[in-house]
């Protein structure tokens, strides 16, 4: 290549060195018988100066276009001096002009400003003049040193990075996922990688003892600013390790990627916050520490409340939660109907509230307040006037997670009236620990893994798995950041009979699925499995962090869509019928269904439809249900 130096390289030093650079057009100016241009690169941008013998080549450039520049470096004129660049002491004066590419107009500015303020569609469908912009080029190379610190920081430890395969096998009990049809075995399907963890459990057993992969990993989830269908996580697991070696080994991590890209010193190590305490404090797993609003447990002192909810709710084994915004009595009446919504949505019947203003409590529900009531509420939250108390009257995990969001969206009203800053580099890290290694879920009827199967319980609990699984605490640990999950992971179990337990006693998963999912790992623990835990940090939500961004979507260079989509090469797209036939694929007509008559049958419980299809013949087919329940029959006959 013929370039010299990068724009933003160039400085005072330089005067009078003759230089070649190559880059986009920033901007373009005709004084009279001179032309500017702004020349950039991915480094930044520096003026160039053409004069009369190129002017009219020159002339002729639009931004964007694509040149090459050989020229002398000289200093401008004290008046022309721009403070707010790197480069804006000096400018190049050109003796030699390469167009290499003359640029259309672009379809939106590629300012920071400007590009703001465009349509993110539009900017995804022009990712390549989006990523451009300067803020986008600060974001990949954030992620470039990020990523690069992660490995120096592994390497410098002794760990091998390992790559696993991206094609596994379909494991439906977790996330939906992104199945890949087999050409060779005829009906048969791969499924794309939702995690490393089963291979990298497999390495500790094969002796590697320390592993690391910056790994892609898929899942065919909904998505959201901090979600993707395919994201890139650290995973690490190490044998011979307990729980303070993770936390130790990861802090480390973290100080050293805090401090390679943002050159800051994160305090370690980092507090530690009981599954159970955050929930009843916080109402998430993953709080945001950087304010209070602390939730408080009021149950025993409603446990005879004149107020009738409160006390069936705490009769039923439930749980009376609330929590004090302070000063925000002047909360506006459709601020509290979006707060009701919220509440409503998790579950909630609405939202109980008392607020403290002209030297009383005004709410509907005080009434059925005992003067004891009054004073032990005012002693644990601290009313006084101006303050509005949340309440939350519902099972445990409920009253939590609702008062959780509420909390969460009062902050919110706190930043929107200037009473809280919410900084993006104030750095709340917190381990979050004793999780429950079950849940019980009443829709199946049974146990179910609180994060994976493969976590090992805290060794005093063990012996409960046979009596009370769901008291039993995991060995599992999660990163949080400013209420953001960063990672998780665990101790595992490395004892095959355990394992086995796991799956068949307390999961009652049937012994024919765990040997088909599950039989070569079983078998490879019964060969000397040491000891091992580790976990997986999502690279794509750090980053973001890193870039004060709070979508994911800004740190990863094609990102799809909340519709999962990729609006640049326009996929998901269809494919051939050639394509499908060695693929063993069929792909089904969508019918679409309408009723064109019902009748009542035997009283009030059954109904007959007779449907057509879109073509709006009628079909032979009678739809019956049972209308004071939820199971929905359908029965085929040859005539109505």
């Amino acid at each position: 290549m013929k370039r010299t130096h990068h724009c933003a390289q160039l400085a005072k030093s330089d005067l009078n060195a003759t230089v070649s650079l190559s880059g986009w057009v920033d901007s373009v100016r005709d004084h009279g018988g001179i032309i500017f241009i702004d020349l950039r690169d991915r480094a930044g941008v520096i003026q160039v100066k053409f004069d009369s013998a190129l002017r009219e080549q020159a002339a002729q450039l639009k931004n964007e276009s694509v040149v090459e520049i050989t020229g002398k470096v000289v200093a401008r004129p004290g008046e022309m001096i721009n403070k707010t660049l790197l480069t804006g002491e000096i400018e190049v004066d050109a003796t030699n002009l390469v167009v290499h590419n003359i640029a259309e107009t672009p379809p939106f500015p590629l300012t920071d400003a400007d590009g703001d303020k465009v349509s993110e569609d539009l900017r995804l469908r022009y990712r390549y003049l989006d990523l451009r912009r300067p803020k986008m080029r600060k974001h990949l190379a954030v992620r470039h040193r990020a990523t690069k610190s992660v490995r120096d920081y592994f390497d410098s430890l002794g760990f091998y990075e390992v790559e696993t395969p991206a094609l596994f096998k379909s494991t439906p009990e977790g996330a939906r996922e992104c199945l890949v049809p087999s050409r060779i075995h005829a009906g048969q399907f791969y499924a794309l990688s939702q995690s490393p963890q089963q291979f990298k459990q497999i390495l500790m057993v094969a002796g590697v003892e320390k592993y690391f992969q910056i790994a892609r990993c898929f899942r065919n989830e909904d998505l959201r600013a901090d979600r993707q269908m395919e994201f890139t996580q650290i995973d690490v697991e190490v044998s011979f390790i307990d729980r303070e070696g993770i936390y130790s080994l990861f802090e480390g991590m973290l100080k050293r990627v805090w401090k390679d890209v943002l050159n800051h010193d994160l305090p370690t190590p980092f507090p530690r916050l009981a599954y159970k305490d955050a929930m009843n404090r916080y109402g998430v797993d993953k709080p945001d520490t950087r304010f209070g609003l602390e939730i408080a447990d009021f149950s025993e002192t409603f446990r005879n409340s004149g107020l009738k909810m409160f006390q069936s709710t705490v009769e039923a084994g439930g749980s009376i939660k609330a929590f004090n915004a302070k000063d925000l009595a002047d909360v506006t009446q459709s601020e509290i109907s979006v707060l009701e919504e919220v509440a409503k949505s998790l579950g909630g019947k609405g939202l109980a509230y008392i607020k403290a203003e002209k030297g009383g409590w005004r709410s509907p529900i005080v009434k059925f307040f005992t003067d004891a009531e009054k004073a032990e509420l005012t002693q644990k939250l601290d009313i006084e006037e101006s303050d509005i108390v949340f309440f939350s009257a519902a099972p445990w995990e409920r009253a939590c997670t609702i008062l959780g969001r509420i909390r969460i969206e009062v902050a919110q009203l706190f930043v929107k009236r200037g009473k809280l800053t919410l900084r993006a580099d104030q750095w709340n890290f917190l381990w979050v620990v004793d999780f429950p290694l079950m849940n019980y879920d009443e829709e199946c009827g049974g146990y179910v893994a609180t994060h994976h199967p493969f976590t090992s319980p805290v060794p005093e609990d063990v012996s409960l798995l046979d009596t009370d699984p769901k008291s039993v605490r995991g060995q599992h640990y999660d990163v949080v950041l400013n209420g953001m999950e960063l990672g998780g992971g665990s101790i595992r179990i490395h004892q095959s009979a355990l394992q086995e337990k796991v799956f068949k006693d307390v999961l009652k998963i049937p012994a024919e699925v765990v040997e088909n999912r599950f039989g070569y790992m079983l078998k490879a623990f019964k060969y000397g499995a040491p000891p091992h835990g580790g976990i997986a940090f999502g690279l794509d939500r750090m980053c973001a962090l890193l870039c004060g961004t709070v979508s994911i979507r800004d740190v990863i260079a094609f990102p799809k869509t909340q519709k999962s989509q990729d609006l640049m090469v326009q996929s998901p797209a269809s494919v051939t019928e050639k394509q499908l036939r060695e693929l063993h694929i069929k792909i089904a007509e969508e019918v679409k269904w309408s009723c064109c008559s019902i009748k009542n049958l035997l009283g009030e419980k059954f109904f007959y439809f007779r449907c057509r299809d879109k073509e709006n013949q009628t079909i032979n087919q009678v739809t019956v249900f049972r209308s004071a329940g939820y199971l929905i029959y359908f029965c085929i006959f040859d005539k109505f």
